[in-house]
């Protein structure tokens, strides 16, 4: 049973500066109120301070929470954490950066019931199972016996709402908790949060910059910008008629219009040409073929300043094209040609100047970024290693690189862990440009983005492709966003290339039957249409 959240006066400071100004709203049982706004909005900084907890050099300095009447800022430290993972729980963003490498997933999964004495290890590991089916995960009974680097991004993403949901906490806090996942693993996983609350009449806090999804989930949506609230508002109100200006924007941004095409294969060089690649993990059998076989005879063509788009579902084998391209896993059949030249299968094979002609923009900045080094060194390393750049130089491509990706020069000095989600995606962005690649392998590159910057993001590339002829290879489970920046799209399931569909023959079929189920699982930017798509799947049935 969920339990009435009363939030009133909240502020929290960081030094100087107010990061959230006096911000109050409340959310009843059984309801989900959406937090949206652009990235350093201060949507994750309130949703921690629901749990009474700040990052490192912030503080509350005014307000109160309320859980069913219990005021969490007024609790002792040894209370509050009593009430994190019990009564409150938390599903973050980043579930790589959130897992303890060295633990199974089943050890981490039950953990909340162990902490809190809730059941026997045997009822925690069955009611973990449940959730793993319920979230669509593969093979729910042996899964937990894996460890977080054996299961792909998404699959990891469900892993830690399976955590969260286990000990059938009041109030839920969902922290881009599809960020990660592709879009038909995406309509399960909002189904069973949608159950949790319904069913449990859990009380929800869903944080996001996908207002597709907000439409799905949320009954209210509060704006916020700059820590403060713009306008609050009943769902359908927001998304039929918003108040403010700053809303306006957020709407107008949330579904990326075609950006300029690049190059066409006719008139056009070939840059990069994958040939029959096939690549996998694990101990190799005496034929040359890993355990676990994750690509299968890919081919592939990619023309100078164009762009294409590498679609499937979490586990398809995305990121693992991109990664024996970029040189970082060895496959074990195939080739990749640059400019016509056949490439070293790994890094530490290649030249220098084959280095910094293909970079890659990895998924999870989180996991990307050196937490110990500040932006500006982040940043100088490429400088150095590639163009040899010091001093004056150096610090004027740096504040350069910031402008790129729209980042304030303040940034430079602060670490990783100082950074918004979204932020650290754009240092990772800029940290790929500093090189001045012919080909940038994008790997989500704004999954982690709201819709303003993403936008923003998207107009970057479009403009690098025409001003340096810059190419991509696109990954992303975001239909709409590879339709809006890409020539071709690449559709692959289960390693294999099942289709390539080029940008005139988008919206005119017949297409490969998974190419049309990823485009209606699409969520579209209004109230009911999960609810469209689960009568028709019955209907279907």
């Amino acid at each position: 049973m969920g339990a009435t959240l009363i939030v009133n006066d909240l502020s929290i400071a960081a030094g100087a500066s107010t990061l959230v100004d006096n911000l109050s709203f409340s959310v009843q049982p059984g309801e989900v109120l959406a937090l949206i706004g652009e990235s350093g909005s201060g949507k994750t900084t309130t949703a921690l301070a629901l749990m009474g907890f700040t990052r490192q050099g912030c503080r509350i300095s005014a307000g109160s929470v309320r859980i069913g009447g219990t005021d969490v800022l007024a609790l002792d430290a040894p209370r509050q954490r009593a009430l994190r993972g019990r009564t409150v729980t938390y599903i973050a963003q980043s579930a790589a950066a959130s897992f303890n490498p060295s633990r199974t997933i089943m050890d981490q999964v039950v953990e909340p019931c162990r902490i809190h004495g809730l059941c026997t290890r045997a009822e925690a590991e069955a009611k973990a199972i449940q959730l793993f089916r319920e979230l669509a995960l593969p093979e729910p009974e042996t899964i937990g016996t894996r460890y977080p680097h054996q299961v792909s991004g998404g699959q990891l993403q469900r892993l830690m709402a399976a955590m969260a949901l286990i000990a059938d906490p009041d109030l839920v806090i969902l922290d881009e908790p599809t960020t990660a996942l592709d879009v038909t693993t995406q309509i399960e996983v909002l189904r069973a949060f949608r159950r949790v609350v319904r069913e449990r009449r859990a009380t929800a806090v869903y944080v996001s910059h996908d207002l597709a999804v907000v439409a799905q989930m949320a009954d209210h949506i509060l704006v916020l910008r700059n820590g403060r609230m713009q306008e609050v508002n009943a769902t359908e109100q927001i998304l039929a008629t918003p108040a403010h200006e700053y809303t306006k924007c957020l709407l107008a941004a949330a579904r990326p219009a075609p950006r300029e095409s690049g190059a066409t294969p006719g008139g056009a060089e070939l840059l990069l040409e994958v040939r029959e690649l096939s690549a996998g993990y694990g101990p190799v059998d005496a034929q040359g073929r890993p355990a676990k076989m994750i690509l299968e005879n890919i081919d592939l063509k990619l023309y100078r300043g164009q762009a294409i788009g590498v679609i499937g579902e979490s586990g398809s084998g995305k990121t693992t094209l991109a990664r024996a391209v970029a040189g970082l896993l060895k496959p074990c059949h195939g080739s990749v040609l640059f400019n016509g030249r056949a490439l070293k299968p790994t890094l530490a094979q290649r030249e220098r100047e084959e280095l910094r002609q293909i970079q890659i923009v990895f998924q999870m900045a989180d996991t990307a970024l050196n937490p110990s080094q500040t932006i500006e060194r982040i940043l100088a390393r490429p400088l150095q290693f590639y163009k040899g750049l010091r001093g004056e130089p150096l610090q004027r491509r740096i504040r350069e690189l910031l402008d790129l990706v729209q980042l304030p020069q303040t940034v430079a000095g602060r670490l990783p862990g100082g950074l918004s989600g979204g932020q650290k995606q754009r240092v990772n962005l800029a940290r790929a440009l500093a090189a001045d690649p012919d080909l940038i392998l994008c790997d989500e590159v704004t999954s982690a983005l709201d819709t303003v910057v993403g936008a923003a993001v998207l107009d970057l590339i479009a403009q690098l492709r025409r001003e340096l002829g810059v190419s991509y290879l696109f990954i992303s489970h975001d239909l709409h966003t590879v339709r809006a920046v890409c020539d071709e799209i690449v559709v692959m399931q289960h390693g294999r290339k099942l289709a390539q569909v080029a940008r005139a023959d988008y919206d005119r079929g017949p297409h490969h039957p998974y190419y049309e189920l990823l485009a209606r699982s699409v969520p579209e930017l209004r109230r009911g249409w999960l609810d469209e798509m689960d009568r028709a799947a019955v209907h279907a049935s």
